[in-house]
């Protein structure tokens, strides 16, 4: 069994000075959905929503990707907007959907596997979601039949499949932005991102 990994938890600092809320006009506080005495939006919504009009249609089409109901399971697409984000080198978002894809799984075994790049010790459709992931995001067309394949073999329908090429795509774009607009650094006190004892640095 591989030892257990923590995920380092990590805060966004914008390069943009966010909305303030007791600021914001009434189109920004419609776009964030937040009420007057709301506090709880964090510095990227508030970031984004200096431009409302651009923000509810990013939210609006992320949240259709991400969490629409039916098709692909959630879990599958935290997955691949991890690959995606790795590839990408997004540690921020890399951190929030390896946390939720946890969650979603009631296990850290996948993110173990992925950690210590054990990639046999994966189920076959979270090898082939993650391979896919990763090609696809390195460049389209290194994601060839082969990948399509293996995740049609792992029981994914190919509506399923349209649903995690948009889950990896729109993270092709989410990753770049949040680089452009800030950065992340490991919060005080946050616990290794192993605990293993080796003393190998987070990837």
């Amino acid at each position: 069994m591989l030892p257990k990994i923590r995920i380092r938890t990590l805060v966004w600092h914008p390069y943009v000075t966010p909305i303030d809320l007791a600021r914001a006009t009434p189109a920004q506080l419609e776009a964030m959905k937040v009420t007057p005495s709301s506090t709880k939006v964090s510095p990227y919504v508030r970031t984004l929503a200096h431009d409302p009009e651009s923000y509810v249609t990013r939210t609006v089409l992320f949240n259709a990707i991400m969490y629409a109901q039916g098709g692909l399971p959630r879990c599958d697409r935290e997955l691949g907007a991890l690959g995606a984000s790795v590839v990408n080198g997004c540690a921020y978002c890399a951190m929030i959907h390896g946390q939720r894809l946890a969650q979603l799984t009631h296990s850290d075994d996948a993110l173990s596997a992925l950690w210590y790049r054990r990639y046999d010790l994966l189920s076959a459709r979270d090898a082939a979601i993650w391979h896919f992931a990763r090609a696809l995001s390195a460049a389209p067309p290194a994601a060839g039949p082969h990948h399509v394949a293996a995740l049609r073999q792992a029981g994914l329908s190919d509506a399923e499949i349209v649903d995690l090429i948009h889950a990896i795509a729109i993270f092709g774009w989410a990753n770049r932005l949040m680089h452009t607009l800030g950065h992340s650094e490991p919060t005080s006190g946050a616990p290794p991102a192993r605990t293993s004892g080796q003393g190998r640095k987070e990837r």
